[in-house]
Protein backbone atom coordinates (compact mmCIF):
# COMPACT_ATOMS: atom_id res chain seq x y z
CA UNK A 1 0.00 0.00 0.00
CA UNK A 2 1.26 3.37 -1.17
CA UNK A 3 2.24 5.80 1.59
CA UNK A 4 -0.53 8.89 1.95
CA UNK A 5 1.81 12.49 1.00
CA UNK A 6 3.13 14.25 3.50
CA UNK A 7 4.52 17.36 2.13
CA UNK A 8 4.54 19.60 5.16
CA UNK A 9 4.61 19.25 8.85
CA UNK A 10 0.82 19.73 8.69
CA UNK A 11 -0.18 17.34 6.78
CA UNK A 12 3.07 14.72 8.04
CA UNK A 13 1.56 15.24 11.70
CA UNK A 14 -1.93 14.20 10.61
CA UNK A 15 -0.27 11.13 8.92
CA UNK A 16 1.97 10.20 12.17
CA UNK A 17 -1.31 10.59 14.14
CA UNK A 18 -2.89 7.93 11.90
CA UNK A 19 -0.59 4.89 12.42
CA UNK A 20 -2.98 2.67 10.85
CA UNK A 21 -1.91 4.63 7.81
CA UNK A 22 1.94 3.66 7.80
CA UNK A 23 1.93 0.68 9.21
CA UNK A 24 1.45 -1.16 5.84
CA UNK A 25 4.83 0.48 4.39
CA UNK A 26 6.76 -0.60 8.04
CA UNK A 27 5.35 -4.21 7.26
CA UNK A 28 7.47 -3.82 4.18
CA UNK A 29 9.83 -2.60 5.25
CA UNK A 30 10.57 -5.09 8.02
CA UNK A 31 9.98 -7.65 5.87
CA UNK A 32 12.81 -6.62 3.52
CA UNK A 33 15.61 -6.17 5.93
CA UNK A 34 15.57 -9.39 7.71
CA UNK A 35 14.22 -12.54 9.48
CA UNK A 36 10.34 -12.11 10.00
CA UNK A 37 9.63 -10.64 13.45
CA UNK A 38 6.81 -8.56 15.59
CA UNK A 39 6.73 -5.40 14.03
CA UNK A 40 6.07 -3.46 16.85
CA UNK A 41 4.79 1.19 15.96
CA UNK A 42 6.97 3.76 18.27
CA UNK A 43 4.55 6.90 18.28
CA UNK A 44 6.87 9.16 19.32
CA UNK A 45 9.18 11.54 17.50
CA UNK A 46 9.13 13.47 14.24
CA UNK A 47 9.75 10.91 11.98
CA UNK A 48 8.15 7.47 11.85
CA UNK A 49 9.98 4.38 13.65
CA UNK A 50 8.95 0.87 13.66
CA UNK A 51 11.04 -1.47 15.98
CA UNK A 52 11.38 -5.07 14.53
CA UNK A 53 13.60 -7.59 17.16
CA UNK A 54 16.90 -6.14 17.37
CA UNK A 55 16.36 -3.59 14.37
CA UNK A 56 15.26 -0.45 14.25
CA UNK A 57 13.39 1.22 11.05
CA UNK A 58 13.13 5.11 10.47
CA UNK A 59 10.86 6.48 7.88
CA UNK A 60 11.33 10.38 6.84
CA UNK A 61 9.08 12.20 5.21
CA UNK A 62 10.50 13.87 2.14
CA UNK A 63 10.82 17.45 3.48
CA UNK A 64 12.96 16.26 5.92
CA UNK A 65 15.69 14.29 3.50
CA UNK A 66 18.16 16.71 5.29
CA UNK A 67 17.88 14.91 8.20
CA UNK A 68 17.82 11.41 6.26
CA UNK A 69 21.42 12.36 4.65
CA UNK A 70 22.59 13.81 7.94
CA UNK A 71 21.73 10.68 9.78
CA UNK A 72 23.07 8.28 7.40
CA UNK A 73 26.42 9.83 7.50
CA UNK A 74 26.48 10.45 11.05
CA UNK A 75 25.62 6.51 12.04
CA UNK A 76 29.02 5.24 10.70
CA UNK A 77 31.33 8.13 11.91
CA UNK A 78 29.64 7.02 15.86
CA UNK A 79 29.17 3.73 15.54
CA UNK A 80 32.19 1.81 18.18
CA UNK A 81 34.00 4.70 18.55
CA UNK A 82 32.53 5.98 21.58
CA UNK A 83 32.31 4.83 25.19
CA UNK A 84 28.54 5.00 24.62
CA UNK A 85 26.72 2.48 22.36
CA UNK A 86 25.33 3.95 19.30
CA UNK A 87 23.35 1.87 16.94
CA UNK A 88 25.14 0.61 13.50
CA UNK A 89 23.14 1.29 10.36
CA UNK A 90 22.67 -1.75 8.53
CA UNK A 91 20.60 -0.39 5.45
CA UNK A 92 18.69 2.64 3.71
CA UNK A 93 16.94 3.30 0.61
CA UNK A 94 13.57 4.69 -0.44
CA UNK A 95 10.02 3.61 0.01
CA UNK A 96 7.45 5.74 -2.37
CA UNK A 97 9.78 8.18 -2.56
CA UNK A 98 9.99 8.23 1.50
CA UNK A 99 13.82 7.51 2.56
CA UNK A 100 14.30 5.20 5.24
CA UNK A 101 17.41 4.26 7.63
CA UNK A 102 17.62 0.48 8.93
CA UNK A 103 19.66 0.22 11.96
CA UNK A 104 20.40 -1.79 15.18
CA UNK A 105 18.16 -1.81 18.53
CA UNK A 106 20.09 -0.50 21.48
CA UNK A 107 19.20 -1.53 24.42
CA UNK A 108 18.36 0.11 27.89
CA UNK A 109 15.73 2.66 30.10
CA UNK A 110 14.86 5.70 28.80
CA UNK A 111 16.72 9.06 30.37
CA UNK A 112 13.51 10.83 30.99
CA UNK A 113 12.01 7.67 32.84
CA UNK A 114 15.23 7.12 35.00
CA UNK A 115 16.02 10.92 36.20
CA UNK A 116 13.07 12.00 38.51
CA UNK A 117 14.65 9.38 40.74
CA UNK A 118 18.35 9.20 40.19
CA UNK A 119 20.00 11.23 43.52
CA UNK A 120 21.64 14.11 43.06
CA UNK A 121 25.20 11.99 43.21
CA UNK A 122 24.02 9.62 40.55
CA UNK A 123 22.71 12.17 38.44
CA UNK A 124 26.13 14.30 38.92
CA UNK A 125 27.88 11.25 37.45
CA UNK A 126 25.62 10.90 35.00
CA UNK A 127 26.33 14.58 33.70
CA UNK A 128 30.40 13.69 34.25
CA UNK A 129 29.63 10.74 31.70
CA UNK A 130 27.71 13.10 29.54
CA UNK A 131 30.31 15.61 29.44
CA UNK A 132 33.01 13.14 28.39
CA UNK A 133 31.21 11.70 25.51
CA UNK A 134 30.14 15.39 24.39
CA UNK A 135 34.34 15.39 24.54
CA UNK A 136 34.20 12.09 22.28
CA UNK A 137 31.99 13.32 19.77
CA UNK A 138 33.68 16.58 19.41
CA UNK A 139 37.08 15.49 18.64
CA UNK A 140 35.98 13.09 15.61
CA UNK A 141 36.53 14.56 12.14
CA UNK A 142 33.95 16.40 11.07
CA UNK A 143 35.27 16.70 7.32
CA UNK A 144 32.89 13.72 6.15
CA UNK A 145 29.72 15.76 7.55
CA UNK A 146 30.17 19.53 6.55
CA UNK A 147 28.33 19.18 2.79
CA UNK A 148 25.25 17.53 4.82
CA UNK A 149 24.28 20.58 7.07
CA UNK A 150 24.10 23.59 6.48
CA UNK A 151 27.43 26.36 6.79
CA UNK A 152 27.78 27.23 10.01
CA UNK A 153 27.10 31.01 9.82
CA UNK A 154 24.70 31.02 7.51
CA UNK A 155 22.90 28.71 9.69
CA UNK A 156 23.32 31.47 12.72
CA UNK A 157 22.19 34.23 10.13
CA UNK A 158 18.80 32.11 9.56
CA UNK A 159 18.27 31.63 12.23
CA UNK A 160 18.64 35.33 13.60
CA UNK A 161 16.61 36.56 10.63
CA UNK A 162 13.71 33.99 11.75
CA UNK A 163 14.61 34.20 15.89
CA UNK A 164 11.55 36.70 16.81
CA UNK A 165 8.81 34.96 15.20
CA UNK A 166 9.32 31.87 16.42
CA UNK A 167 10.10 33.11 19.94
CA UNK A 168 6.78 35.02 19.35
CA UNK A 169 5.03 31.53 18.60
CA UNK A 170 6.53 29.68 21.81
CA UNK A 171 5.69 31.72 24.01
CA UNK A 172 8.53 33.65 25.15
CA UNK A 173 7.43 36.50 27.83
CA UNK A 174 6.65 40.13 25.81
CA UNK A 175 9.37 41.77 27.97
CA UNK A 176 12.03 39.21 27.13
CA UNK A 177 10.44 38.99 23.48
CA UNK A 178 11.00 43.15 23.92
CA UNK A 179 14.85 43.10 23.82
CA UNK A 180 15.54 39.72 21.74
CA UNK A 181 16.90 41.02 18.36
CA UNK A 182 18.79 43.06 19.90
CA UNK A 183 20.10 40.44 22.32
CA UNK A 184 20.66 37.93 19.30
CA UNK A 185 22.31 40.02 17.25
CA UNK A 186 25.36 39.72 20.04
CA UNK A 187 28.41 38.18 17.39
CA UNK A 188 29.33 34.84 18.97
CA UNK A 189 32.85 33.54 18.85
CA UNK A 190 32.81 32.00 15.19
CA UNK A 191 36.65 31.17 14.97
CA UNK A 192 36.16 28.23 17.19
CA UNK A 193 36.75 24.91 15.25
CA UNK A 194 33.71 23.26 13.85
CA UNK A 195 32.91 20.30 15.67
CA UNK A 196 29.99 16.97 14.90
CA UNK A 197 27.19 18.23 16.54
CA UNK A 198 24.86 15.30 17.60
CA UNK A 199 21.89 17.23 18.45
CA UNK A 200 21.33 14.84 21.49
CA UNK A 201 22.63 14.78 25.29
CA UNK A 202 19.05 15.21 26.03
CA UNK A 203 17.06 12.89 28.03
CA UNK A 204 14.78 11.58 25.55
CA UNK A 205 17.72 10.69 23.38
CA UNK A 206 19.61 8.83 26.20
CA UNK A 207 19.93 5.08 27.83
CA UNK A 208 20.53 3.20 31.22
CA UNK A 209 21.03 0.54 32.37
CA UNK A 210 21.26 0.82 36.60
CA UNK A 211 22.74 4.27 36.65
CA UNK A 212 25.38 4.35 33.88
CA UNK A 213 24.78 5.54 30.42
CA UNK A 214 24.21 2.64 27.81
CA UNK A 215 22.94 4.23 24.70
CA UNK A 216 22.54 7.51 22.48
CA UNK A 217 20.35 7.48 19.40
CA UNK A 218 18.90 9.89 16.72
CA UNK A 219 21.28 12.08 14.51
CA UNK A 220 18.97 13.27 11.89
CA UNK A 221 18.88 17.03 13.51
CA UNK A 222 22.78 17.22 13.68
CA UNK A 223 24.93 19.78 12.44
CA UNK A 224 28.57 20.65 12.06
CA UNK A 225 29.55 23.74 14.49
CA UNK A 226 30.08 25.45 17.42
CA UNK A 227 30.98 23.19 20.08
CA UNK A 228 29.06 25.14 23.00
CA UNK A 229 25.56 24.65 21.07
CA UNK A 230 25.92 20.69 22.50
CA UNK A 231 25.80 21.87 26.41
CA UNK A 232 22.08 23.02 25.77
CA UNK A 233 20.35 20.00 25.94
CA UNK A 234 22.31 18.31 29.32
CA UNK A 235 22.06 22.11 30.94
CA UNK A 236 18.29 23.05 30.06
CA UNK A 237 16.68 19.87 30.46
CA UNK A 238 19.02 18.09 32.98
CA UNK A 239 20.64 20.80 35.12
CA UNK A 240 18.82 24.69 34.30
CA UNK A 241 19.47 26.34 37.54
CA UNK A 242 22.19 24.15 38.79
CA UNK A 243 25.57 25.06 39.69
CA UNK A 244 26.88 21.73 40.93
CA UNK A 245 25.39 20.10 38.14
CA UNK A 246 26.60 22.06 35.30
CA UNK A 247 30.02 21.83 37.12
CA UNK A 248 30.07 18.20 36.69
CA UNK A 249 29.56 18.02 32.85
CA UNK A 250 32.23 20.92 32.43
CA UNK A 251 34.48 18.41 34.69
CA UNK A 252 33.54 15.35 32.44
CA UNK A 253 34.03 17.62 29.11
CA UNK A 254 37.44 18.69 30.54
CA UNK A 255 36.67 22.53 29.74
CA UNK A 256 35.26 25.54 31.56
CA UNK A 257 31.06 26.15 31.11
CA UNK A 258 30.76 28.47 28.48
CA UNK A 259 29.37 32.13 28.90
CA UNK A 260 25.67 32.17 30.05
CA UNK A 261 25.16 35.16 27.81
CA UNK A 262 26.00 32.83 24.59
CA UNK A 263 24.51 29.60 25.87
CA UNK A 264 21.35 31.72 26.18
CA UNK A 265 22.09 33.19 22.13
CA UNK A 266 22.59 29.59 21.27
CA UNK A 267 19.45 28.54 22.95
CA UNK A 268 17.24 31.07 21.60
CA UNK A 269 18.51 30.22 17.71
CA UNK A 270 18.66 26.83 18.40
CA UNK A 271 16.90 24.73 15.16
CA UNK A 272 13.77 24.32 17.65
CA UNK A 273 14.32 26.74 20.62
CA UNK A 274 11.17 26.69 22.59
CA UNK A 275 12.01 27.32 26.25
CA UNK A 276 8.54 26.87 27.55
CA UNK A 277 9.49 23.40 27.54
CA UNK A 278 13.31 23.23 27.28
CA UNK A 279 14.00 24.81 30.70
CA UNK A 280 13.18 22.36 33.31
CA UNK A 281 13.63 25.76 35.82
CA UNK A 282 10.42 27.04 37.36
CA UNK A 283 9.84 30.74 37.36
CA UNK A 284 12.59 31.13 34.75
CA UNK A 285 10.06 33.53 33.05
CA UNK A 286 10.25 35.84 35.72
CA UNK A 287 13.84 36.87 35.21
CA UNK A 288 13.93 40.91 34.47
CA UNK A 289 15.89 40.88 31.38
CA UNK A 290 17.61 37.88 28.94
CA UNK A 291 21.11 38.54 30.54
CA UNK A 292 19.54 37.80 34.21
CA UNK A 293 17.43 34.63 32.68
CA UNK A 294 20.92 33.92 31.50
CA UNK A 295 22.73 33.75 34.94
CA UNK A 296 19.27 32.04 35.79
CA UNK A 297 19.70 29.37 34.20
CA UNK A 298 23.52 28.99 34.07
CA UNK A 299 23.90 30.53 37.81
Amino acid sequence: MPLPPAHDWQTFDALHDDPEAWRPAMLDLARNAGPDQPVELALGGTVLVALAGDRVIKLYPPFLHDHFAFERGALPLLAGRLAVPTPHLLADGEHDGWPYLVMTRLHGEPLTARWPGLSTMERHRLLEALGKLMREVHELPAASLLHLAPAWPSFLAAQRAGAKARQTRTGLPAHLLAELDDFVAVPLDESVTPVVLTGEYTPQNLLLTGTALAGMYDFGDGLVGDPRYDWLGPCCFLAAGDAEAQAALARGYGAPRPDPADLLRLLLLHRYSNLTVQVALDGWQEAPTLEALARRIWP
